[in-house]
């Protein structure tokens, strides 16, 4: 696929190791117009988004502007405990375990990253949501823990990108949900329904973050284009 950004632009992809991070990298390493695709990871690079120190470190050492900035971060089961099915489940450690991954990494990520976006030309950052971090559209319940971690990306999302968009006015930042993709986030969890591939996901979310425009930014979209309410 090809990004509708200038010849030469330059990506970054945080999380590059996993699924659906390794399959970005791959499409944008693939598009003739894109000049390099950095790419980050805990396993291949040391990066603990859930650490500032290490977020600090080794997005410090990154030079230059990047016009694709990707966080393909975040976990469904974190050391071993999935999803609670009822409030009786719920446990201190593991709610803050989710919001140090899924909401708290990303906000560290882009208090670090979001000034290397261009400050007068277009920039496209995206970070992995998920529906069910919707609260107008939560009619099963469940998953407390996991959902309110994604509904405070969310926020920190939407709350970003009013200040991005006075510092950097052509830069659209999203949250994306990158439909139930085979990987092993949702090997315990997909019931038999039909699963993208990582790199069907990809195509697809990259392909809506490049239609955005800056008027868009702070929005929550899915994999097909289509706007999820808060």
């Amino acid at each position: 696929m090809m990004i509708s950004l200038a010849d030469g632009y330059r990506a970054l992809v945080i999380g590059s190791s996993g699924g659906i991070g390794s399959a970005v990298a791959r499409l944008l390493q693939a598009d003739e117009r894109c000049a390099e695709v950095v790419g980050l990871s805990r396993s291949g690079d040391g990066l603990d988004i859930t650490d500032e120190a290490s977020v600090h470190d080794v997005l410090g050492r990154l030079d230059g502007e990047f016009q694709l900035i990707f966080c393909a971060t975040g976990a469904l089961t974190i050391d071993g405990v999935g999803p609670e099915k009822a409030l009786k489940q719920l446990s201190a450690d593991a709610m803050m375990k989710q919001f140090a991954l899924n909401a708290l990494g990303p906000a560290l990520v882009l208090k670090h990253v979001a000034a290397k976006l261009p400050r007068r030309d277009r920039g496209l950052m995206a970070f992995l949501s998920a529906r069910v971090g919707s609260i107008g559209d939560n009619h099963l319940g469940g998953w407390v823990s996991y959902r309110a971690s994604k509904a405070a990306l969310n926020q920190i999302i939407r709350t970003a990108s009013v200040e991005l968009g006075r510092t950097h006015p052509q830069s659209v930042l999203a949250a994306l949900h990158p439909g139930t993709v085979a990987t092993s986030l949702s090997d315990d969890y997909a019931g038999g329904r039909d699963r993208f591939r990582p790199e069907e996901s990809a195509t697809k979310m990259l392909s809506v973050l490049d239609k955005l425009q800056p008027a868009q930014s702070g929005s929550f979209h899915a994999y097909d284009g289509s706007s999820i309410e808060w």
